[in-house]
């Protein structure tokens, strides 16, 4: 109910209301983050309600900033609490070395940095990502990389994906195909069985 974002684990649950929880780090995320090693040019400040901001993502994962998040009022720059548990190298449990987070302005120097499929995911998709400087061929979204922060990977839980604009379209283009279909069959059928009559 803070970040809005998907978790597992461990919770904070209201006695009371039962259908109010918070991720431990929402409930226990400190009021501003004087320093941290993704943002170091000015201190984060943790708000619980979303608004008042231009861009409203997050500059680590790329989804939006719906409830609480570190921002800074200098520069703009957003991350939900779950991302503020990310640094530059980290260590995660789906690959033997440590990962290295690209920096945003690196992110199009190469093609093989921005022409990658992610690892966890199999997929390529826009954001941030983190890259294995040994194998080099290694890559992590950052969006991916969240999932083992928030408890969701060593639970094994699935985040629902949410469905795209183009699959919405074919979804709605199917129906009516095959409502009309449908129509035409009920017409030709009434043809034949009147003429059989």
């Amino acid at each position: 109910m803070g970040c809005k974002e998907f978790g597992a684990g461990n919770r904070f649950k209201c006695l009371e209301c039962d259908d109010f929880e918070l991720h431990e780090f929402c409930a226990l995320a400190p009021p501003s983050l004087n320093t941290h090693s993704l943002h170091t040019q000015h201190s984060l400040v943790f708000f619980t309600k979303p608004g008042g901001y231009l861009r409203s993502s997050c500059d680590l994962c790329s989804k939006s900033l719906k409830g609480y998040a570190y921002r800074c009022s200098t520069c703009n720059f957003g991350m939900h609490p779950c991302c503020a548990q990310l640094s530059w190298e980290m260590k995660f449990p789906v690959h033997v070395h440590t990962l290295k987070l690209l920096s945003s302005n690196k992110m199009s120097i190469t093609s093989r940095d921005s022409d990658f499929v992610c690892h966890e995911c199999k997929r390529k998709r826009s954001g941030r990502v983190y890259r294995c400087g040994v194998c080099e061929h290694y890559h992590l979204h950052v969006v991916c990389a969240k999932n083992m922060v928030n408890g969701l990977y060593s639970n094994g839980v699935k985040p629902p994906e949410k469905p795209s604009k183009l699959g919405q379209a074919v979804g709605v283009a199917t129906h009516v195909i095959i409502g009309f279909l449908g129509a035409l069959l009920e017409l030709i059928g009434e043809g034949v069985g009147e003429a059989l009559f």
